[in-house]
């Protein structure tokens, strides 16, 4: 993974943020276009970090994997294509336009993979009865199934993005404000207050990397502040 996200990662920057669709929204039957097309205002997924959450506009680089979406084309590909993704040729083709459209200019990957994800025991099963044993969506609830929900389309992405920006500018700042010379157990672990110190010069210096000119949140002045 660590290798994974260094191919991600330039300019100084090291961190990649982790986003996921769980399960991936999709009606049975609906064809890639069909979906992306539905979603042309927001990405949907969601950032797993329990930073509060972002809506990103932009990103310098990501990678992008789908898993348990039918790769027939869109019964529209049959007349005249209604968008430019349904014209294209193969679903990680879709999917590359799509990243394209909302992330121009950033380096993309994109996989799309016919299996689905696994959900059969001993997976939990939190899911919301709006989901077929598939893991698609329905029009309404059908009540719960014994059998419960045996697999799901998902979506998973690594991204850099200036998202981090905040995030880690935020934990900072959060670190900043902590006393930890009250914590003795703390520095009898073996951690000095020089290399504590220097940590956080080190994570401050590090979020700046994802700034991007416009939209900063001044998050590095609050920091500061201190």
């Amino acid at each position: 993974m660590m290798h994974f996200a260094d191919s991600l990662t330039f300019s100084g920057r090291k961190a990649v943020a982790a986003w996921a669709a769980l399960p991936f929204p999709a009606f049975s039957g609906s064809s890639l276009p069909d979906i992306l097309s539905a979603h042309q205002q927001d990405v949907p997924w969601k950032l797993l970090s329990s930073w509060r959450e972002q809506k990103v506009s932009c990103c310098f680089a990501q990678s992008v994997v789908l898993r348990g979406i039918c790769k027939e084309k869109s019964t529209s590909s049959l007349g005249q294509p209604r968008s430019p993704l349904h014209s294209c040729e193969s679903p990680e083709q879709g999917l590359q336009q799509y990243l394209h459209t909302h992330f121009p200019g950033a380096f993309s990957t994109a996989h799309v993979l016919q299996q689905p994800c696994d959900t059969r025991p001993p997976f939990p099963q939190f899911f919301s009865p709006l989901l077929t044993r598939r893991g698609f969506l329905l029009d309404k609830a059908q009540g719960s199934s014994s059998a419960g929900v045996e697999s799901i389309p998902v979506l998973a992405a690594l991204q850099s993005s200036p998202v981090l920006h905040s995030l880690l500018s935020g934990l900072c700042r959060d670190l900043r404000a902590r006393n930890v010379r009250r914590c003795s157990s703390f520095f009898t672990a073996g951690v000095e207050q020089d290399d504590f110190q220097e940590a956080l010069e080190e994570l401050k210096t590090l979020s700046q990397c994802y700034e991007t000119g416009f939209g900063a949140d001044g998050s590095e002045d609050e920091a500061d502040s201190d």
